[in-house]
C-alpha cells in the first residue's frame, strides 16, 4: 500500500476540483468546497490552507470526499 503523500491545502483543493468539488468561499485560513452527490446529497468539506496538511486531516478529507488513497494519488499527478 502506498504512503500517504504530504500535500498542501491548495494541492488538495486542486485534486478535489478534478472530481467535481467547487470552491465556494475562503474565510480566514480555511477554504470550503461543495459537491452534490446523488446518494449523499450536498457534500461540504472544509480545507485548511496550510503548507502541509496533517495526516489525520488528509485522511478525514479523503473520507468525506469518499475517495481512496489510490484515487488521491491519481488526482495529484
Amino acid at each position: 500500500m502506498p504512503k500517504l503523500p504530504v500535500l498542501s491545502g491548495k494541492d488538495t483543493i486542486k485534486a478535489l476540483s478534478k472530481i467535481g468539488f467547487k470552491l465556494v468561499r475562503t474565510k480566514g485560513s480555511h477554504a470550503i468546497l461543495n459537491k452534490y452527490d446523488e446518494e449523499k446529497g450536498k457534500i461540504t468539506i472544509p480545507i485548511p490552507l496550510h503548507k502541509e496538511l496533517a495526516k489525520g486531516t488528509l485522511k478525514s478529507i479523503m473520507k468525506q470526499a469518499n475517495i481512496t488513497l489510490e484515487e488521491l494519488l491519481r488526482l495529484i499527478k
